[in-house]
């Protein structure tokens, strides 16, 4: 996987938060993958990514994660995502 700096320089819309709270942690099956969605403490936007296991939960943990914004549409309803490219445990 590639540094933190490196994914930061190459792609300008990315972000890097660290030491986030998690106050909700949701695994569900879809396809072949794992669907995680993580809540986190002062964000009112999910932030979602796959992984082909189940992971441990990470409710309550703080996490260290990049990301970039997106929209999905549900139901002809527009909703604000947060698409994770790496998530760490801080």
């Amino acid at each position: 996987m590639k540094s933190v700096q490196k994914l930061l320089v190459e792609n300008d819309k990315l972000i890097h938060s660290s030491m986030q709270k998690v106050t909700s942690h949701v695994q569900r099956q879809t396809g072949g993958w794992i669907q995680n969605t993580l809540l986190l403490s002062g964000y009112d936007v999910p932030f979602k990514y796959k992984r082909q296991k189940q992971y441990k939960s990470l409710k309550g943990a703080r996490v260290e994660l990049i990301y970039y914004a997106s929209t999905e549409t549900i139901a002809g309803l527009e909703f604000e995502v947060m698409n994770v490219v790496k998530v760490n445990l801080s």
